[in-house]
């Protein structure tokens, strides 16, 4: 049986962390991979390194903040989109779309949001809104589609350690919740949770209060399949041991396995 399979990991800082990424790669040997916050303007994108680790790429940076990049392993990714459409004067580096072993895949890093309410706030769901108009417009194209990506929102309570420690945070809004519902409601599927429907599992552990060491996590790292690559996921999960690297980013990669002819 041959299988792909497709990462997202929020690296927090790509040229920081440049090590840890080639760690993963050379060990876990993905065959896409969604990067968000790269932190880095378009021309430090390490793009020779990452070439000379086997993967074409591309990207769409961002001076100090957000940016995120496709990468193709044995091939260079053929890009359909840089930004998400619906706002032109959204100047934030977080939406890229490629074509990538015969699968559509966005890669996203939507708003965090904090704090609320406020216009912070106020662009996460606007900015969510986009994302589910787009979406819709994915899954009516019916071509196999991915959506990858840090969606800075916990799904319901049974995607974090304790929600009643984050209560005022945006992730766990309602607001925000309801527009991840409305997305699902597309049919999408949420690979992760399709594939340990029971369990807490997390992808995301902040630096505070030794949450890492004791396992507090959230989910917020989030795959969604579209109708024809559902059925084909054969496995999903999170590499957590790059979270226990020294000088690790908060999140670890998630991903999942699809069975390809």
């Amino acid at each position: 049986m041959n299988t792909l399979k497709i990462a997202t990991f929020n690296i927090n800082g790509i040229r920081s962390r440049l090590p840890a990424l080639m760690q993963w790669l050379d060990r876990e040997a993905p065959d896409i991979v969604c990067l968000q916050e790269l932190k880095a303007q378009d021309d430090a994108f390490p793009a020779q390194e990452i070439r000379s680790a086997g993967y074409g790429c591309i990207w769409h940076g961002q001076k100090s903040w957000n940016g995120v990049a496709i990468l193709a392993k044995g091939m260079e990714p053929i890009e359909s989109r840089r930004g998400l459409p619906g706002d032109e004067s959204d100047s934030h580096s977080r939406y890229i779309e490629a074509a990538a072993h015969g699968i559509v895949v966005g890669c996203l890093y939507l708003p965090n949001g904090n704090p609320q309410p406020g216009p912070k706030f106020d662009y996460k769901l606007a900015w969510f809104e986009r994302l589910i108009v787009h979406a819709a417009r994915l899954w009516d194209s019916g071509h196999p589609v991915v959506l990858a990506g840090d969606y800075n929102v916990v799904p319901t309570d049974e995607d974090i350690y304790n929600p009643r420690s984050w209560t005022k945070d945006a992730l766990l809004q309602p607001e925000s919740r309801e527009c991840y519902r409305r997305l699902l409601a597309q049919g999408w599927t949420d690979a992760l949770r399709a594939r340990y429907p029971d369990e807490r599992i997390y992808t995301f552990w902040d630096y505070f209060r030794q949450h890492w060491q004791k396992n507090s996590g959230l989910r917020i790292d989030h795959l969604l399949l579209s109708r024809d690559l559902a059925p084909r996921m054969v496995d999903a999960g999170v590499d957590r041991w790059v979270r226990d690297q020294p000088h690790a980013s908060d999140h670890a990669p998630t991903w999942v396995r699809l069975e390809i002819d």
